[in-house]
């Protein structure tokens, strides 16, 4: 699992940005992941690099990912992390303004990786 972290940041850090946000599905197939879980283990991951973001106090690279079906949000389980880790508020109504913070920071971190 730590491989695919691993090339997850990277993915996360090198894509171009008008790729972002990407989807689960899309980090799967460009990290040519194989099934079984294979959306299980984007999020696994993606719940790895959001516990190594907090510790470092660096914006979610996770933000960068989004659910097909959620309207250009992440999963919910983004969201509970994100309250569980003391970054997002507890109350849902303020979630996709925490959010949408959330995407503007972690797209400004990668462009000083970049340079």
């Amino acid at each position: 699992m730590t491989a695919i972290k691993t090339a997850l940041r990277e993915l996360l850090v090198s894509a171009p940005r008008e790729a972002l946000p990407m989807t689960y599905q899309q980090v799967a197939s460009a990290l040519s992941l194989t099934p079984p879980r294979t959306i299980g283990q984007v999020t696994q991951s993606l719940e790895q690099l959001m516990r190594e973001d907090a510790t470092q106090d660096k914006p979610f690279m996770a933000a960068l990912v989004v659910s097909r079906r959620g309207e250009g949000l992440p999963a919910a389980g983004f969201f509970e992390l994100a309250v569980a880790l003391g970054r997002f508020p507890a109350d849902r109504a303020l979630h996709e303004v925490a959010y949408h913070a959330e995407f503007q920071r972690a797209a400004s971190e990668r462009s000083q990786h970049q340079s």
